[in-house]
């Protein structure tokens, strides 16, 4: 009984640390709910303190990359990129009530927000106000993700393997590229002009 209880702790210790650091890796980073599932798998844990702990690691660690992205991002993309980027965080600023909603309805889809908050920070607004939709979303995606692999406790195999299903591997792909949108198209001219072009030369 010491032994799970110590096993248990370890678990939701490691809940806690890998929601946030995979959501404060800048740019390109796997979904929260993935390293969420893969605990709950491993160690046999409870759902609703996975949840808990996994959605608020993972908006603290949204809320530190978009303080810092902006020091990232000014090392390696062209000063053009980020302005553009950052015209995009203020668009998300200046709508108000309809950039939470939209916040709010994308955290509920299982892809990643890194191109939401990567705007954000990109913009230098505070990412405070798009937190509470962003963890309200997350609470009920999560939490659906969650349920949905409460299997594994009879199965961890059959679980861990569906992490490599071809739905995750859709799921990661789609994120990504909607990362490279975010990074590659002309957002001035898209939402001035409704011109869409991509600029791929965009690193120093």
């Amino acid at each position: 009984m010491c032994f799970r209880l110590r096993m248990d702790s370890w678990g939701y210790f490691l809940v806690f640390l890998l929601a946030f650091l995979v959501d404060l890796i800048p740019f390109a980073g796997p979904p929260a709910w993935t390293v969420m599932v893969f605990c709950l798998v491993v160690f046999k844990l409870q759902i609703w303190p996975v949840l808990v702990l996994g959605v608020i690691a993972s908006t603290l660690g949204r809320y530190l990359m978009s303080r810092f992205i902006f020091r990232v991002s000014g090392r390696f993309l062209e000063e053009e990129k980020t302005q553009d980027l950052a015209f995009i965080g203020h668009k998300l600023e200046a709508h108000g009530w309809k950039s939470r909603l939209f916040i709010f309805l994308y955290t509920l889809t299982p892809l990643s927000t890194t191109a939401l908050f990567t705007a954000i920070g990109m913009a230098r607004v505070s990412a405070a106000k798009a937190l509470p939709a962003f963890f309200a979303g997350k609470l009920i995606s999560d939490w659906l993700i969650l349920e949905a692999s409460d299997y594994v406790a009879q199965d961890p195999k059959a679980a861990l393997q569906s992490l490599f299903s071809p739905q995750f591997i859709f799921y990661t792909v789609l994120g990504l590229l909607l990362v490279a949108f975010l990074l590659f198209a002309d957002w001035r001219l898209l939402l001035e002009k409704k011109e869409l072009r991509f600029k791929f030369n965009i690193l120093k």
